[in-house]
């Protein structure tokens, strides 16, 4: 999933996560998109700094 494709899924109540299930794209109550690790409550974001390089690979995420 692309950049624009994971937001759109988020924003539409889908639940998208990173490389397994444990691991959920959020959008939290500031508009950002984080990442959460559901086994520790860690969180960082789908993006470096300029908001379009993802810090993850796009090939990993995928719709639960």
């Amino acid at each position: 999933m692309n950049l624009n494709e994971i937001k759109q899924a988020v924003e539409h109540g889908k639940t998208v996560c990173w490389s397994h299930t444990g691991y959920e794209v959020i959008k939290d109550k500031a508009g950002q998109f984080l990442i959460h690790c559901k086994r520790n409550d860690s969180y960082w974001g789908l993006t470096w700094q300029d908001g379009q390089t993802m810090n993850e690979k796009e090939d990993q995420f995928f719709i639960a």
